[in-house]
């Protein structure tokens, strides 16, 4: 339901989404799309954990392991977002996903990558 209401905000702004069911699906996803310009991890999903799934992309050997990463979670725990940034993650939003607080994270991560374009 949350990737169905992420995919909705970002079909508003014009871009596109690749989605997986698991952090393994997603690993793979990385490896065979070479048009990805940022990841939305979340921290639970089936299998793999989404703090390790982060700790895999970082330890590439080619330019996908600097893709911005943007964590999104449920989890509040009180150290929730500094593990995240040391697992590598740039960013940390909350669920429920508010628009606003998705496209700031996102605008925010391209700029700094000086990429304007959502893809």
């Amino acid at each position: 339901m949350n990737r169905r209401v992420v995919r909705d905000m970002l079909d508003v702004a014009g871009a596109s989404m690749v989605e997986a069911e698991s952090a393994e699906d997603g690993l793979q996803l990385i490896d065979r799309n070479d048009d990805l310009d940022m990841l939305l991890v979340d921290l639970r999903m089936p299998g793999m954990d989404g703090m390790t799934a982060i700790r895999h992309i970082r330890a590439r050997n080619d330019a996908k392991a600097r893709l911005p990463i943007i964590v999104v979670t449920a989890d509040t725990a009180l150290d929730l977002r500094e593990r995240c940034i040391e697992a590598g993650a740039d960013d940390v939003i909350f669920k429920p996903v508010a628009m606003d607080a998705l496209f700031e994270a996102m605008g925010r991560l391209l700029a700094r990558d000086g990429d304007d374009d959502l893809i």
